[in-house]
């Protein structure tokens, strides 16, 4: 199995929106993907991108992804936030997952981020325990909220 972790490009955004889909399906939310394929590709490629990703192409195709965007903290700093890590069910167990986080980690270091933020399903034993293997913290006592605007 050839490998190769690299940036994402414009033309990968056909096969992210698949792989964000299918990332959709396994948390239990096939139909809250609203994204169109015209603002995601312009929201990671037009003239002022708000996301930046790294994809793994195994064999010529790419079979997972990891996308993220920068917060800012008032207390620390810029951090990246990790919005999606996936691969593709089929190619799990093989360490990709661990060669895109290991990037995602390089990338940190090299912009100067504070740290690395992200959450997880808290029924989502495999990734808790990937992340586990970092030695990151989890902090319970954080209620997610969000509010939606239309």
């Amino acid at each position: 199995m050839d490998i190769l972790i690299r940036r994402a490009e414009k033309k990968d955004c056909v096969r992210l929106i698949e792989l964000v889909r299918e990332l959709a399906e396994y948390e239990r939310a096939p139909d809250a993907v609203t994204v169109t394929p015209e603002h995601f590709e312009e929201s990671g490629f037009g003239e002022k991108p708000v996301w930046w990703a790294f994809v793994a192409e195994v064999d010529g195709t790419v079979q997972g992804f990891a996308m993220y965007y920068i917060r800012f903290s008032t207390w620390k700093g810029q951090r990246m936030y990790l919005e999606d890590l996936l691969v593709t069910e089929s190619l799990r167990g093989n360490r990709i997952g661990k060669m895109l986080f290991d990037r995602l980690i390089e990338e940190c270091k090299d912009k100067k981020f504070s740290a690395m933020v992200w959450q997880v399903l808290d029924w989502n034993e495999p990734a808790i325990n990937f992340y586990k293997k970092y030695d990151a913290v989890f902090e319970p006592e954080w209620v997610n909220c969000s509010l939606l605007v239309s």
